[in-house]
């Protein structure tokens, strides 16, 4: 999967999207739980507040006095981070819990209204910022009215390790969600790009010959694609078969002047000028392989007969093998053929026989006594056809097996009847190669497509 897959960037901007949610909302998350740990924070300072303002009283000598001891053991405790504290603003006076020590919380000059509750943060001992609920309560005394400002405070480190441990405490099930999530993000593309993949081995069962267009079973938003390319497919069969015709029609223009040329030879050999006449005879004869050659790669890399086809290769050698024994130059020659049963080959058979036909007949041409035909299946099927001809040099063997070069075109003997069967096999995708055979001629090795037997 590279960075131009499609199914790659889905999948990298799900990861992102998916961070990023996660991410956002394990934040909301935890400012949610530290604002409402702050207000229950706020809560107890203010029921602690309450408490305190419930148990301070004024003595007979109109001094502050609190008597109860909250049920907190931190406030007795040294530097424990809860304290509280009360402040006579007429006189010097002051009480604190144990835990302050020595340290006083320095209230601003604020002005209380009675029954106001006032939110401080201020510094405490040891450094610690402190939380801070403060109100104010109002004496009667013979002296006249007093004011007495009580203050509870808890230090901020207790909000901070509780948003801290919650995050803490968050974090494995954020995790587990991502992933959760990044599996589902994965079988949904997997389940939205399948249609995509349909079209994919669509588009591969027309290239192997298997059907001719692509079938319509796909969801609405793959269709315009589909009928697209169907749309494509079928202007390029048109086109390819305008251009057969238009190439049949230029074949069977050019075979009535041969035909009146092979006439003209006849009727000078008949006169005697037999010599005139071979070469016009030989001319014609060059003209019609030319034709039919072309007429062969036309029909073959059409690709328009080239679907659900089957051959037996065997049975195709056979055929040949016998028509070449009735010619002269055959007859006198010893073949060897090994042809198994079901040998079948992904090639319309007249192509095949075409193909082979022109093998054989080349290594009929050049062989001295003894010809070598074998079938085999495997992957593929693979012929084989050796010679005892003079053969072809090794280094002109490298150049004719290079992709573009064609045989007759490089060796004489060569023949044009190979560069035909390239074509063929070629146009079925496979391959002919040229190697000197153990029994001193030319080995020509075809490998086609195969079928089940």
């Amino acid at each position: 999967m590279t960075q131009r897959s499609l199914r790659f960037r889905l999948l990298v901007a799900a990861v992102i999207s998916v961070a990023t949610a996660l991410l956002i909302a394990g934040i909301s998350l935890v400012v949610m739980f530290e604002r409402h740990v702050e207000r229950r924070i706020g809560s107890e300072l203010e029921t602690y507040l309450n408490q305190i303002a419930a148990s301070v009283d004024m003595t007979d000598s109109e001094r502050i006095a609190f008597g109860h001891d909250l049920a907190d053991p931190r406030f007795n405790q040294p530097i424990s981070g809860l304290y509280w504290q009360i402040q006579d603003e007429q006189r010097p006076t002051l009480l604190r819990s144990r835990s302050l020590w020595d340290n006083v919380i320095e209230l601003p000059d604020d002005e209380l209204t009675r029954g106001t509750v006032h939110r401080h943060l201020l510094p405490g001992p040891a450094g610690q910022q402190l939380i801070v609920r403060e109100r104010q309560i109002l004496f009667q005394p013979t002296t006249g009215e007093r004011r007495v400002r009580i203050a509870v405070a808890v230090d901020k480190r207790t909000l901070v390790e509780a948003r801290n441990a919650f995050a803490t405490d968050m974090l494995p099930y954020l995790v587990v969600m991502a992933a959760v999530l990044l599996v589902a993000v994965w079988i949904q593309v997997r389940i939205g790009l399948a249609p995509l993949d349909s079209v994919r081995r669509g588009v591969t069962d027309i290239r192997s010959g298997t059907t001719r267009r692509l079938e319509r079973a796909y969801p609405d938003e793959v269709m315009p694609l589909v009928d697209e390319m169907n749309g494509l497919l079928e202007a390029q069969e048109q086109t390819i078969q305008r251009a057969r015709a238009w190439t049949a029609d230029l074949a069977h223009g050019l075979k009535t002047p041969l035909t009146v040329l092979t006439a003209d030879s006849q009727r000078l050999r008949e006169a005697g000028n037999s010599a005139i006449a071979d070469d016009l005879d030989q001319l014609a004869e060059t003209m019609r392989r030319r034709v039919d050659r072309e007429l062969i790669r036309a029909r073959v890399r059409s690709g328009i007969e080239t679907r659900r086809v089957r051959a037996d290769a065997g049975d195709a050698v056979d055929r040949i093998v016998r028509t070449l024994k009735r010619t002269p130059r055959g007859a006198g020659l010893e073949w060897s053929v090994e042809t198994p049963d079901g040998a079948d080959a992904a090639i319309l058979p007249e192509d095949l026989t075409e193909l082979l036909g022109n093998i054989l007949e080349n290594a009929t041409k050049w062989a001295n006594a003894t010809i070598s035909v074998s079938v085999d299946r495997g992957n593929g099927i693979l012929i084989k056809v050796e010679d005892d001809g003079p053969g072809v040099p090794e280094d002109q063997l490298i150049t004719l097996g290079q992709r573009g070069v064609r045989l007759d075109e490089q060796q004489q003997g060569s023949g044009l009847g190979l560069a035909i069967a390239r074509d063929v096999a070629e146009a079925y995708h496979g391959v002919i190669s040229l190697d000197s055979s153990p029994m001193g001629g030319l080995a020509v090795t075809v490998r086609i497509p195969g079928l089940p037997g």
